[in-house]
């Protein structure tokens, strides 16, 4: 009797012991159910994405490890079906140190363990992209994060607006002596051309800790554009503490935009190498060294994210450089590929500028070249201070420096229904005579030539600009020679007829020479244009058409001491910029008719006063300007202009 009743109290036991067990294992199983629905939940508010976990264990402990299998991040609502998710994690394994977080509140998770993370990232071609996340702050303490390892993980990017597609394979791999590092392998396309690129990091467990500066090894090969980044981040999120080398080479620097994000122009081939760090929020290119073309090139870049475009702060020089290899920078042709005069019509080439680059950035850049290489270049060194805000772009100025005067120049480049309006105002000081003619290789003169210049006109060449352009020119120059050859300037082949006809020896010193030029709607007038030689006074009328080229000028030669005999006629000159000629019956005409007088130099004269000569020489055009006027009672000049800026 009582052995039964002690079986039986053994079987209520057992009962109420498999019961118990049994209610937790459900209650578990339930709670772990409720808890993966709880994950999902807080991780779908979190990312603003669906959030789906195939199965969730929790092994509790003091460092409890969470492991969640077939971790799936969907794609945004109305995404195309057939794509593959935004990201899918095979397996992920979580270990937290509850202890630390009982006693602190901070989150602690000494190990990261993620396994077969497959991550697709794409962007169609109206710029919707899947990889947007509307990611909610959690409002605590950034957690503190230890090891991190990866096993086949698979980044496919497929990005439309940039031309990309290409696969990025990560791992995690363990050295003996070190933490796992971070490697990164990517095979592809990126902006229309192949892309290959291997990278080498530290553990994330560095990235928070200055102590252990963050390293990094990349390199990069995208068509025939290479890049390679070295050194170590001491605070990688914050961007601060870099100790990096950048080294970049390629066949033009535009191919670097779609690598930076930064509106560079095409160039010829370019190699760079300089310190990269980030200093007030900005990328920092610094202590550049390198060669752009035949240029070298120094200095420092830099370059600050902003809405609605970068800006860009660039100071650089060039011990010597050759002016073909920065066009880019202002639309032209790159390299000793020079843009080429409008077919049939003038001097100045039609080549398109490019508008679109300069709405890339924001660019304020000042540059100084301390010689120009070049021996058909007159110019000696340049000073430049260019900026472009809002697409529209000022050069403030540009100057060159001719032996031992200076081109000084402001231009303001403003982007109109896809044309450029252009405004250039340009001063001419001093500018040596034999450096210029030097330059020709052909002719030869000496003194100092002085003046201005002031155009305005619209159009996306600068052959179309001058075709609408209004504006006017004027040059002096008193003392000096000029060769006679000169004549031949634009192409002209007058012979030693012609040249004799003229009155103008091989060499011949030059009294006064002034050229004033209108340009109105593209036409070119010269309103006084004469070179006085002590001996005689040469003359040009006439027009010079800018926007189909055409020519019509008449050459005119004044003895100023009347002799017995023919005096020399006019020459006609004429067919287009590209081919002048001179015209029929120009050579008999030479010896025909008899000179005007010298009264009707005294309306072109008026110019003298904004013409800035040099020391003591104006004195020769005024000789001239006082014969006039004796040799014209009662002719009155018409009031002088106002002498430009600096005159």
């Amino acid at each position: 009797m009582a052995e039964r009743q002690r079986r039986r109290w053994w079987l209520l036991g057992l009962g109420l012991l498999i019961l118990v067990v049994g209610g937790g294992v459900v209650a578990w199983q339930v709670g772990q159910v409720f808890l993966r629905s709880m994950v999902e939940a807080r991780a779908s508010a979190a990312l603003g994405r669906k959030v789906s976990i195939g199965r969730l264990r929790i092994s509790p402990g003091r460092v409890a490890t969470i492991t969640a299998d077939d971790v799936v991040i969907a794609n945004p609502d109305r995404w195309p079906a057939g794509d593959p998710p935004l990201a899918d994690i095979k397996r992920l394994v979580v270990r937290v140190d509850l202890w630390t977080y009982l006693r602190s509140r901070q989150i602690d998770i000494p190990e990261i363990d993620v396994q077969q993370p497959h991550v697709f990232a794409a962007e169609r071609p109206d710029h919707a992209a899947n990889y947007h996340l509307a990611m909610a702050g959690s409002g605590g303490a950034a957690p503190r994060i230890g090891e991190l390892r990866i096993e086949g993980g698979e980044v496919h990017a497929a990005l439309a607006p940039l031309r990309a597609d290409f696969t990025v394979s990560v791992r995690t791999e363990q050295a003996p002596d070190r933490p796992a590092a971070l490697v990164a392998d990517a095979r592809g396309t990126y902006a229309g051309q192949p892309i290959q690129a291997s990278a080498t990091g530290g553990t994330i467990l560095s990235l928070r800790d200055a102590a252990h500066p963050w390293p990094i090894d990349l390199r990069v090969a995208n068509g025939r554009t290479e890049a390679r980044l070295q050194g170590t981040v001491a605070q990688p999120l914050a961007l601060a503490g870099a100790q990096l080398r950048l080294q970049l080479a390629g066949p033009s620097l535009i191919a670097l935009r779609p690598l930076t994000g930064i509106a560079l122009p095409e160039t010829p081939p370019f190699q760079l190498s300089g310190a990269l760090d980030f200093v007030d929020h900005r990328i920092r290119f610094h202590d550049i060294a390198g060669r752009v073309g035949s240029s070298d090139l120094e200095g420092t870049i830099g370059v600050e994210p902003a809405e609605p475009r970068p800006v860009v702060q660039a100071e650089l020089a060039s011990r010597a450089v050759d002016l073909t290899d920065l066009g880019g920078f202002l639309g032209a042709s790159a390299g000793h590929q020079a843009a080429k005069p409008a077919a049939g019509r003038g001097l100045l080439p039609d080549t398109k500028v490019s508008l679109p680059q300069f709405h890339y950035a924001d660019v304020h850049l000042r540059y100084k070249a301390g010689a120009i290489k070049g021996r058909s270049m007159p110019l000696d060194n340049l000073l430049v201070a260019l900026d472009i805000v809002n697409g529209e772009v000022t050069l403030h100025p540009a100057s060159f420096g001719v032996g031992t005067g200076r081109i000084r120049s402001n231009v303001q480049l403003t982007p109109v229904n896809g044309l450029i309006r252009t405004t250039a105002d340009v001063d001419f000081q001093q500018l040596d005579v034999a450096r210029l003619m030097a330059a020709t290789h052909a002719f030869h003169g000496a003194g100092a030539l002085s003046g201005s210049a002031r155009i305005a006109g619209t159009g996306d060449s600068l052959a179309a600009i001058a075709a609408n352009g209004d504006g006017e020119i004027v040059l002096g120059m008193a003392g000096g020679d000029l060769s006679a050859l000169l004549v031949d300037l634009s192409g002209l082949e007058f012979g030693n007829a012609i040249l004799s006809a003229l009155g103008v020896p091989k060499r011949t010193q030059v009294e006064c020479l002034v050229a004033d030029f209108v340009l109105e709607r593209g036409v070119l007038r010269p309103r006084a244009m004469l070179l006085d030689t002590g001996e005689a006074i040469v003359r040009a009328t006439g027009t010079v058409s800018l926007r189909d080229g055409a020519v019509n000028l008449t050459i005119r030669t004044t003895p100023k001491h009347f002799t017995i005999g023919s005096l020399p006629g006019p020459i006609l000159v004429g067919g287009t910029l590209t081919h002048p000629r001179v015209l029929p019956g120009a050579e008999a005409a030479a010896r025909a008719g008899a000179a005007g007088a010298l009264a009707a130099l005294l309306p072109p004269l008026a110019v003298l006063p904004t013409i800035q000569f040099g020391t003591d020489d104006h004195h020769r055009c005024q000789a001239l300007l006082a014969q006039a006027r004796t040799q014209a009672p009662g002719t009155k000049p018409p009031p002088p202009r106002r002498p430009s800026p600096g005159h």
